[in-house]
């Protein structure tokens, strides 16, 4: 496999991974939130997730004609608020993360899908700091 692929492929495993921990975190942080209104825009998070997390997994598979089986590699937080930090932080993290893979993509459908979830995880990060702002 040419370097370029095997980088492009270890990068999509490492999103996959990302989005299968943030997948199980913000189902933790539903259950902690105070009220229905976090409650509910966490929910709303983690189903753009699960469409993150379903679209690399078939790019996977299609780059390496395997299926990626999906491992939690960070630990949520068991406090709502320091969740929610943690989540704000991973957010912004994953931004950057995911334009650098639009950036190396040659394939423009690639490119597209982590552009889009990019602008979806900033959108994320919006949404944490205002919760946690909430709860000074």
């Amino acid at each position: 496999m040419h370097p370029y692929y095997r980088t492009l492929v270890d990068d999509i495993a490492t999103a996959i991974n990302g989005e299968y921990s943030a997948i199980q975190c913000y189902k933790k942080l539903a259950q902690l939130a105070p009220n229905d209104t976090e409650r509910n825009r966490i929910k709303e998070i983690r189903k753009d997730e699960k469409m993150h997390l379903q679209a690399f997994k078939n790019i996977y598979t299609q780059l390496t004609g395997q299926q990626p089986s999906p491992q939690v590699t960070e630990e949520c937080p068991n406090e709502y608020r320091e969740g929610i930090d943690f989540a704000f932080n991973d957010e912004q993290e994953t931004v950057d993360f995911y334009l650098d893979i639009a950036d190396q993509a040659q394939d423009p459908f690639i490119k597209e899908t982590f552009k889009r979830a990019a602008a979806d995880e900033q959108n994320h990060s919006v949404w944490f700091l205002y919760l946690l702002t909430k709860r000074r």
